[in-house]
C-alpha cells in the first residue's frame, strides 16, 4: 500500500503508487466524471435575453441520483424558488469544475506512466504535485469520497458496524477503499501544510 504523499522539495508533494492503486484512482476519477457529465438536467426555459446571451441556463430542481445531490446540496433547503435560482447560475458551472479537477487526476496520473491499459505487475507510478495541482487533488478526494460515501450510507460514527462486515461482503472493500482515499486526502493536506 502506498505511503501516501510526502512534501516535495520546493512546495508541493509527491507519492509513490502501485500500478494497481494508480490504476484504482484513476478508475474512481472517471466514473466521478462519467457522473458529473452525464446526468440530464434540467434547465428551467426562459425569456430573459440576458439569459439567454450569457446561457444561464442550468438545472433548477435537485438532482434526482443521491450522489449529485450531496455534490451540490440546496442552497436554500426553506426556498424552493430561491434554491431553484440559484442552482441555475451555479450548478453547471461546478459540475464542470469538479469533472477538471478529476480528469486532471486522471492525465496527472498517465503523464506519469500510468498506461491506459494496465497489464504490467510491478508498475510503480511517482505523481509530483505542485500546490495548485495539489489542490486540484484534493477538490477530487473530497467529491470521490463524498461519492463513496453517498453510495455506501456512510454515517458519522458507524465504524464499528463497517468493521463488523464480513470480508466477503463487497461493501467492506468499497469502504476500504472509501477509506483509503481518505488516508491520501490526509497525507496531502499534511504534506502541503508544512
Amino acid at each position: 500500500m502506498s505511503e501516501g504523499f510526502q512534501r516535495r522539495r520546493g512546495g508541493g508533494a509527491v507519492a509513490t503508487f502501485t500500478g494497481f492503486e494508480a490504476d484504482l484512482l484513476r478508475s474512481l476519477a472517471s466514473q466521478l466524471v462519467e457522473l458529473l457529465r452525464n446526468e440530464v438536467a434540467a434547465p428551467h426555459p426562459g425569456d430573459d435575453p440576458l439569459e439567454q446571451m450569457l446561457d444561464f441556463s442550468g438545472p433548477t430542481t435537485e438532482p434526482e441520483d443521491p450522489v449529485l445531490a450531496r455534490l451540490f446540496p440546496n442552497a436554500y433547503p426553506d426556498d424552493e424558488e430561491a434554491a431553484g435560482e440559484f442552482r441555475r447560475y451555479t450548478e453547471s458551472a461546478l459540475r464542470d469544475s469538479k469533472a477538471r479537477a478529476a480528469v486532471e487526476v486522471i492525465e496527472t496520473l498517465e503523464e506519469a506512466g500510468l498506461p491506459v491499459e494496465l497489464a504490467e505487475d510491478g508498475l510503480v507510478v511517482d505523481v509530483e504535485l505542485d500546490a495548485e495541482a495539489a489542490g486540484t487533488w484534493l477538490r477530487s478526494f473530497t467529491d470521490v469520497r463524498l461519492a463513496l460515501a453517498t453510495r455506501l450510507g456512510v454515517e458519522d460514527e458507524d465504524e464499528d458496524y463497517w468493521a463488523a462486515l464480513p470480508d466477503e461482503d463487497p461493501r467492506a472493500h468499497v469502504f476500504d477503499i472509501y477509506q483509503w482515499v481518505g488516508y491520501l486526502q490526509e497525507t496531502l493536506v499534511a504534506a502541503v501544510m508544512r
